[in-house]
């Protein structure tokens, strides 16, 4: 019988500190974060100009007063290369039923964002410019404030401008263990029982 060597398992390579780009990765893919399409005009691609949007998992509040908010960009992405030439910018909190627009705007490779956009409800921006996807839990328009170099990544300080509410039914998209976008399950309405210290408050899930 013809005997065969097995192949060896992949070692992860530490850096210095002593944690690998898997470790690392495995581990922050633990951290259920929200879903955003950051989105933007690029009025100098072509004779009209171009949308371009990102989805986004690493995004969040900064500060109330002034209202901040920060995303996180990687070095060289398009998205990174636009808006260090512009400021304005736009944010679309994406529900449960828009894993969809996330899974499409998380494309690596692709070259336009035009037909992205084409069978999508949106409004732009009316300060902005940036297409605000309708039906998302929220919509923020945004201008840079300060740019700030991390690692292989941008972090990206914008002001935000408008918010608005639509109301959406459902519950928000969410990204979890590095796989596909998902739903986060709420309870069913119930009696909820919170102990604070030694005050115990009852109150209703909504």
């Amino acid at each position: 019988m013809l005997q065969t060597t097995p192949t060896p398992a992949p070692v992860a390579i530490p850096h210095a500190e002593g944690v690998s780009n898997e470790e690392f990765r495995a581990a922050m893919s633990r951290l259920a974060s929200g879903v955003v399409l950051v989105t933007a005009h690029d009025a100098d691609y072509g004779p009209h100009g171009e949308d371009a949007g990102m989805t986004a998992t690493a995004f969040m509040s900064v500060s109330l007063d002034p209202p901040l908010v920060l995303v996180s960009l990687r070095n060289g992405s398009r998205m990174d290369d636009l808006l260090a030439e512009q400021p304005l910018w736009g944010v679309s909190v994406l529900s449960e039923s828009q894993r969809h627009i996330a899974g499409r705007f998380a494309m690596k490779g692709r070259v336009s964002d035009r037909l992205l956009f084409e069978d999508i409800p949106y409004t732009r921006g009316e300060v902005s410019g940036a297409l605000l996807v309708r039906g998302a839990l929220a919509t923020l328009e945004c201008r840079t404030e300060q740019r700030i170099e991390a690692g292989d990544h941008t972090l990206v300080i914008g002001r935000v401008l408008t918010a608005g509410l639509e109301g959406a039914d459902g519950g928000p998209l969410t990204y979890f263990k590095g796989g596909s976008f998902t739903h986060l399950t709420l309870p069913a309405k119930k009696e909820v029982e919170i102990s604070v210290g030694v005050l115990s408050i009852k109150k209703k899930n909504k």
